[in-house]
Parts: structure tokens; sequence; C-alpha cells
């Protein structure tokens, strides 16, 4: 059984940093003055009217990631079609705001025109689009969103702060935003709209907690007495849900480890839990890579080599929250070698732990650098 405490969660944490340790941070130099609002009463709204040719949600999801430079490649994108052609994949997930803050596409959207927060790395949106749904295949767009480096450094009245008042920053030397800013929340918004609006049959957003890494006694967390991590996020769920319910499912990514806090108030530390994020969205992505979980996870020597057992259990033990909610779960799951190689056998492994569970409607597999050998497909 998990030893549920601070312990876990740092095992975690650890793993997931080095996951992503391969990133770079580019650097954004423009800096807006904190009196400019992000809104402005006299912007042009976005479009609403949804025309563009999408494909139609798979009866089971089965998808990958791919970073916004992977989808922007037409050599790159022209293999993996022809890979993922008569295979039993269906579904791709793209970055189009990533750890960076800067949004991957031509936007549109005055407010990251005004703090130079875009960095095209998808020149032909339109054209990327069209070949994955030529194809039948289900498209994802991935947002981050309080993990946002280039919002922080424009807007340094919106980012999370220090006790005395100073931006905060993370173990990698990132800055978030404060999840209780209304500027924040519209800012995204308008992102998942514009995404929408070009096509990406669903929204997939991440970075939606509490910083895990850093000096995290230093935060000055800007909750009101009376409220809470889980329900300042709460409020923020709920707004996306009210003004996105009916334009495109949406979904969440989340800690693996709120699959194992269905039968007490953990919050991981961040304001993530199981009960509360399936109220509010399509579809929760706990990412349960057996990696990132403790060493000894259910008593084995390495979790990492037993990937149909750590999934199998944190579905089952979290089913009965999971049943009663708007939600189905979508797990992330591994496809990079950490603790263990991930050959043919622990990627099945993985996808039958996923399809035998009875709260599940599909599943994602995570390769930061996009390397999906054949068995993949």
């Amino acid at each position: 059984m998990l030893n549920k405490n601070i312990a876990a969660l740092h095992s975690f944490v650890i793993f997931t940093v080095s996951v992503f340790s391969f990133l770079i941070l580019s650097t954004n130099s423009n800096v807006l003055s904190i009196a400019t609002p992000l809104f402005n009463e006299n912007d042009e709204k976005i479009e609403e009217e949804f025309t563009t040719k999408k494909s139609y949600l798979p009866e089971y999801v089965r998808g990958i990631y791919l970073t916004a430079y992977s989808a922007g490649s037409d050599s790159y994108r022209a293999d993996l079609l022809k890979k993922i052609k008569g295979s039993r994949i269906n579904t791709v997930v793209i970055d189009i705001k990533d750890y960076s803050g800067y949004i991957l596409y031509d936007s549109q959207i005055p407010e990251v025109q005004n703090i130079k927060a875009k960095n095209n790395r998808i020149p032909d949106l339109a054209k990327v689009l069209k070949e994955f749904h030529d194809m039948g295949i289900y498209v994802i767009a991935r947002q981050t969103v309080f993990q946002d480096p280039a919002l922080a450094s424009s807007r340094p009245d919106l980012a999370i702060k220090t006790n005395n008042g100073n931006t905060w920053y993370d173990k990698s030397g990132l800055a978030w935003v404060d999840p209780s800013k209304q500027e924040v929340w519209q800012y995204n918004l308008a992102i998942a709209k514009e995404a929408i609006s070009l096509g990406f049959d669903e929204i997939n957003f991440d970075y939606m907690r509490y910083p895990s890494d850093g000096s995290i006694g230093n935060i000055n967390y800007n909750i009101p007495e009376g409220e809470t991590r889980v329900t300042m996020l709460d409020k923020f769920f709920k707004y996306l849900s009210d003004n996105l319910t009916g334009l495109a499912p949406i979904s969440i990514d989340t800690f693996g480890l709120v699959m194992d806090h269905t039968d007490d108030d953990y919050d991981l530390g961040i304001g993530q839990r199981l009960d509360s994020v399936m109220q509010y969205f399509d579809y929760v992505s706990p990412m349960m890579y057996p990696s990132h979980y403790p060493l000894t996870y259910l008593g084995f020597a390495n979790s990492a080599e037993h990937p149909y057992d750590v999934i199998a259990y944190g579905l089952e033990i979290s089913s009965s929250t999971a049943r009663s909610s708007r939600a189905t779960i979508r797990p992330w799951m591994q496809a990079f070698n950490i603790r263990a190689v991930y050959d043919k056998t622990k990627i099945d492994a993985q996808a039958k732990a996923a399809e035998e569970a009875s709260t599940t409607s599909g599943w994602l597999l995570w390769n930061a650098r996009n390397y999906y050998p054949d068995f993949i497909f």
C-alpha cells in the first residue's frame, strides 16, 4: 500500500523534473508596464463561429504527444502519418502553449501580441490540421496555464509572489502566474477559443495547479481566508467549463498520485484533487508514468518495471470517484526510458491496464523528444 505522505510527492517531482530537464527556456526581454491592462474593452472579440473541418472523437482515444516543432515539421509529420495509417494510434496532442509561456502558432489575439508572447513554431497550422483530419486523426491542443514565464515577465503584477513581494521562481527558474487573477483566466480562455476556431478538436490544459518544486515555503499563495488551493482552482475550472462547454471537449492533466488520494483530503500540496477536477472537465489525464511513482511503490523493488500493476492499481482504487463524475479517465502513460526500458512489452502492458479499466475512455503516450518506434503503432 502507498505510504501517503509528502515523501511520495517529492519522489514524483524528482522524476518529473528529469523528464523535462532537456528543455531550454527561451526568455522574453520585452517588458510592458504593469499598469498596462492585459485586456482592453475595445479589443476585437474572437470569432466564435467554428466551421473548420474537424475529426470525430474516437470511441477510444489512443494518442501520442507532439511538440510544436515536430507537428510543424513537414518531414517529421510525413513520416509520422505513414506510421499512423492503419495503426492503433488515432489521436495526436500538439503543444500550442508550452512551459515557456509562448504561443506556438500565429496567434492573432491582441493580448498575445501586446506582450510579444508569440513564437510561431507551426508556420502553416491549417495545413497541419488538414493532414491529420484528412486521415481521421483527432487533434488535441495542449495548453499550459499557470507555469507562464512569458506572461509573468511582461506582467509581474500577475505573477506568483514571494513572501516579500518579488516574483517567485521554481526549481528550473521559471515564473508562474497567480491562479486567483481574473486576467490570467481571460487570457487563457482567449487562447483556447482561438485554438478551437482554428480547427483543434479538443483543448487539453496542463500545469493547472500550484507549483510543486523550488522554494515552496517562500510562496505567497494569495488565498483569501476561508478558501484553499483546491477551492481557488475550482473557481477557474468552473470558469473554463462555463465558457467552453459546447464549443469543444476540454481535458486536464494532473499528477498521477491524485488517483491514490480519493479517500482523504490531501491535495498533493498543489491544489489537485480527483473529485474536484472530474466535475469540470470531459476528460482527466493523470500522468501515471510508473517511473514517477516512489521506487518501492506497491512493494516492488522498482515500480517502473511493473507498468501494468501500477496503472491498474491507480485506476481501480479511484474508480468509485471516477464513475460518479462528469469526466472519464484518459491517463498519460510512459513512452520513455527512466528506471526501465520501455519496449513493446511495457507499452502494451500499460495499454492493457487502461483498456481493461471501467472508467477510461482512452490513453495517451508521452515522449518529450517525440521518439516513437514502430512498436508504438
